[in-house]
């Protein structure tokens, strides 16, 4: 158990609710970090604050910024939400659901709030199993962000801190990350995934993030909780 500060990226979903729950399991006292930055499913947010709620979570930050100034993405730009019969039906490119950068700035508004805390440890819930092509989820970005987290700041540069991205599912496909959030109590029923939800807030279920889920739950042997259209 460390007592340590660690800021979390809690967007709502499955993944980040997992290392939620992963980084409290671990002894941190967890300061939550979410982005309004102009996403189609802003319903996330909702998700958010219910999952840290439940979790005993006390500081959450939600911070503003407006990737649709930019588009380029499905999830930021009038761009339609691709949608499949079966995650086996995936493509295995990077999709038109890539927001360009999101990472990068998630991470670096992340280090920022963690030098002012006075925190060296960052979680984020990329894997590189069941994901959607993104290639701001590999292992390989993770340690290039770290190195320039040690490089980029007062506190790296001057020894006051040696910064960490905990990425701990990474090396996990959807049904083992199912698993472990189970293991350490996590409410699914309270989490949001669909990049495309309905106007009352249901999950399409056949988004590359729904199918993805869903596939996990199947896999693990349960039943997402979650609303879905037409089930």
């Amino acid at each position: 158990m460390t007592g340590k500060d660690a800021v979390v990226l809690v967007s709502g979903g499955l993944d980040s609710t997992t290392v939620l729950a992963i980084a409290k399991d671990q002894g941190y006292r967890v300061n939550a970090l979410s982005f309004q930055y102009g996403q189609r499913h802003a319903v996330e947010l909702e998700a958010a604050k219910r999952v840290v709620t439940s979790m005993g979570v006390e500081r959450h930050v939600i911070a503003t910024i407006d990737l649709r100034a930019f588009g380029g993405s499905a999830l930021t730009a009038a761009i339609d939400v691709p949608k499949h019969d079966s995650a086996a039906a995936l493509d295995s490119g990077i999709p038109v659901t890539y927001v360009p950068a999101r990472n990068t700035v998630f991470l670096s508004f992340a280090l920022a709030w963690a030098e002012t805390l006075g925190a060296s440890d960052l979680f984020i819930g990329v894997n590189a199993l069941d994901y959607s092509g993104y290639p701001d989820c590999r292992p390989e970005y993770i340690a290039a962000f770290e190195t320039l987290a040690n490089l980029a700041t007062k506190a790296g540069v001057e020894g006051q801190s040696r910064f960490k991205i905990h990425a701990p599912l990474m090396t996990l496909d959807k049904a083992a990350i199912v698993r472990r959030g189970l293991e350490l109590g996590v409410d699914y029923s309270l989490t949001h995934s669909c990049y495309d939800p309905t106007p009352t807030g249901e999950s399409c279920g056949a988004c590359d993030s729904c199918l993805l889920r869903l596939k996990g739950f199947a896999e693990a042997g349960l039943t997402d909780p979650i609303a879905y259209a037409g089930r």
